[in-house]
């Protein structure tokens, strides 16, 4: 009875936890690691509702987003993530989260692999091959807000007894989780309407300059917020710090060329190479992207203005737009010439470190106007030779250590 108890003063814990996150990818990461950890499970996953058109017809489907697993984690080196297979799944009787997601209703399966005959579900077993796991016991439970409103379905599997054996999942465990699913969808409304409302403001940029879309975005804030997770490690960062910097970090880096929208659409939609004159003009976006943030209110507020004006900094000083306040715009400090000397070093911001090679790696992989993408050889070629020059070595070394993980992010956000 007090393991019980425990479990659930954690879940009330973990609830005001959860509502203090923005980010809405971290919010789901964040849920699945909180439910699995209060029935001890295993392994999860945790799907979101997702609409196509087909021939005219809005067509629902639910789409993995996390994947987590212990068993399989301990193989891994430290600091690389499990990756697993993007899929989606109907919304129907062929599969439990389907079924979850059809009837809106909790589903408590003891055993897999032994299916009652009259279960309305099936069990596909070809996952498991896949990854070498075996499935026992799974609860799904559909993420449904007080509207009524299907948000996605979190799966969890095996449930663990104190000897780390397979178990079913028990009534306690039905409680717990409906409990914390019915509170934590209040959380991810308001990260849907955070998310919504950063992509709208994304999407405004994009109608100025369509390089910058909603999955480039994606792409760096997620690389950035890998590549944070490498650095805190190695500093030994406590996790409730690195959980609220990140999150805080993925909002900023997807902001991180907001300026933009004050650059001249004769340069910012050329189809071919700049000037030197329009580069000119062009670096100003840094500036005007960080006097956005000049109000400076929360974290937030300071990380988005330390990456927009120095993810093009180099780490050898040789970047732009160097040392200006992006509110007065005067010069803070002067090269011989009078100019803004570029900011070397650590006298870069980190997240504005991690943004610079997050937002190169994606722009090298990615087609422009002016060049097709490059090869991954070539892009992973240019990084190395850039290391100590355009990149904080540390963090070069990093994004090798965790490039699994950064391709899972591709894979995410497709172009």
């Amino acid at each position: 009875m007090s393991h019980e108890k425990t479990d659930f003063k954690s879940i009330l814990r973990t609830d005001s936890e959860l509502n203090q996150i923005q980010d809405l990818d971290i919010l789901l990461e964040r849920i699945l690691k909180a439910i699995r950890e209060a029935v001890h499970a295993d392994a999860g996953s945790i799907y979101v509702l997702e609409q196509d058109m087909i021939e005219g017809e809005r067509i629902e489907k639910l789409v993995i987003k996390y994947a987590q697993n212990d068993t399989q984690q301990k193989k891994l080196p430290p600091g690389q993530k499990l990756v697993y297979s993007l899929f989606s799944l109907p919304i129907n009787k062929s599969t439990i989260s389907g079924y979850c997601a059809l009837t809106r209703q909790l589903v408590n399966v003891p055993d897999v692999y032994n299916l009652p005959p009259n279960a309305p579900y099936s069990f596909s077993t070809a996952y498991d091959k896949i990854s070498n796991y075996k499935t026992t016991s799974t609860l799904a439970v559909p993420l449904v807000t007080n509207e009524g409103r299907l948000l996605g379905v979190t799966q969890i599997i095996n449930a663990k007894d104190a000897e780390g054996n397979s178990i079913p999942f028990s009534r306690d465990d039905e409680f717990l989780v409906t409990h914390f699913a019915a509170t934590v969808t209040v959380a991810l409304e308001r990260a849907y309407m955070t998310r919504a409302m950063i992509l709208r403001m994304i999407r405004m940029a994009e109608l100025r300059d369509p390089k910058e879309t909603g999955t480039h975005v994606n792409r760096v804030a997620g690389f950035a917020v890998e590549i944070y997770d490498g650095w805190a490690r190695r500093h030994e960062v406590p996790d409730e710090e690195r959980e609220r910097y990140r999150d805080a970090l993925k909002i900023a880096a997807m902001l991180h060329d907001a300026g933009k929208v004050a650059i001249p659409d004769a340069i910012l939609k050329k189809p071919s190479r700049f000037t030197v004159e329009e580069y000119r003009i062009m670096q100003r976006h840094t500036v005007f992207g960080a006097g956005l943030f000049d109000d400076l209110q929360s974290p937030l507020d300071t990380i988005s203005r330390d990456i927009a004006l120095t993810h093009h900094e180099n780490w050898d000083g040789s970047g732009y737009p160097g040392w200006i306040d992006p509110v007065t715009k005067q010069v803070i400090k002067a090269d011989s010439q009078g100019n803004p000397r570029g900011r070397r070093g650590e006298e870069i911001p980190l997240p504005g470190r991690i943004v610079a090679l997050a937002d190169v790696y994606d722009a090298l992989c990615s087609h422009r106007v002016y060049k097709e993408p490059w090869t991954e050889e070539q892009v992973l070629s240019e990084i190395r030779s850039m290391r100590g020059i355009k990149f904080d070595p540390e963090l070069t070394d990093i994004f090798f250590e965790i490039l699994p993980n950064i391709k899972q992010i591709q894979n995410l956000y497709p172009e």
